[in-house]
């Protein structure tokens, strides 16, 4: 079985799922609870592989087994984030796990297993179900059936409390150095090891590592060779927020600005100098969040930066 079908740094939670198999005590349900980019979805595939009696090749063809995951709504149709992104679609509001696909849930579950001893169901960032999609899934939890159900979220506190008390909770933690280099040299993004900014970005999360990564591939040279330097004047600081709000979009924006924070405390600390302040920008990634006008909220952060750093 190849490295990257089980996930690394996390023993403990697989301990505990062989575990249940060995004893034969599956809940009908599970929350994987845990950062992005860490090995959840990894470790609920292969626990679902598990489950389906060892069948680990082309899952997503098992007729036992169903994944979920965000969609959008578009012309009356739901689309995953790579349909989207096919279909070159620029959406403001983030996907979310829709009643719809609760329902198909229910359908999927009143059919009997086909080929296995149960239904597997992974629901990936269950933390974007609606109340309504959520208040859904509560009743298919309270009788699974012949099921077992993995929710993937960052935590318990992001669910309903009711959704959490009828799942058993598999703890997953952010990786240590050793694995977090050992995820990436396996999976061909060794290159990654070299930009501490990226590495402090994705805090032991070897699938954050990887997604700055390739943001940062996407943002243009200028901006980032600007980015590289607080701006010394206010002119400076005007003319860099028109190109940054005129050329980024806001989750480009809200990328920029963890890579500007770690890229200044590590740039600025090894050269002795005084370290900008950086709660500034801490204050404008809430202004971005919150929808306000974004060349205003990067006019401002610049501004301040320029006039506090000599």
């Amino acid at each position: 079985m190849s490295p990257r079908q089980i996930p690394i740094g996390q023993e403990t939670a697989l301990k505990f799922l062989h575990a249940a198999i060995d004893c034969d005590r599956i809940a009908p349900a599970y929350l994987f609870a845990g950062p992005e980019g860490i090995g959840r979805a990894i470790a609920a595939r292969y626990f679902a592989g598990l489950l389906l009696g060892g069948h680990r090749d082309n899952l997503d063809n098992h007729p036992d087994f169903l994944w979920v995951e965000p969609t959008y709504l578009h012309n009356q149709k739901l689309l995953t984030p790579a349909e989207a992104e096919e279909k070159g679609l620029k959406r403001k509001a983030p996907p979310q796990i829709r009643l719809e696909q609760i329902r198909e849930i229910g359908t999927f579950l009143s059919r009997p297993p086909l080929e296995a001893s149960r239904k597997v169901i992974i629901l990936d960032r269950a933390e974007t179900m609606a109340e309504p999609a959520a208040n859904g899934l509560l009743k298919t939890l309270e009788e699974p059936g012949r099921a077992t159900l993995i929710l993937i979220a960052p935590s318990a506190e992001s669910l309903l409390s009711t959704l959490v008390s009828r799942c058993q909770r598999i703890p997953f933690y952010r990786l240590p150095p050793k694995h977090m280099e050992q995820v990436l040299r396996e999976t061909g993004h060794e290159e990654i090891l070299g930009y501490r900014a990226i590495l402090a970005v994705a805090q032991g999360s070897p699938g954050a590592a990887i997604e700055s990564w390739q943001r940062l591939q996407t943002i243009p040279p200028e901006i980032l060779q600007r980015a590289r330097h607080l701006p010394r004047t206010l002119r400076d600081a005007l003319d860099f927020a028109k190109a940054i709000a005129s050329t980024l979009d806001t989750t480009e924006q809200l990328w920029l600005l963890d890579y500007l924070q770690q890229s200044y405390w590590h740039d600025y600390c090894d050269e002795g100098g005084t370290l900008p302040p950086l709660q500034k920008l801490e204050a404008a990634r809430s202004y971005l969040r919150s929808y306000v006008q974004p060349r205003l909220v990067w006019e401002v952060t610049l501004m301040e930066l320029a006039c506090s750093y000599p």
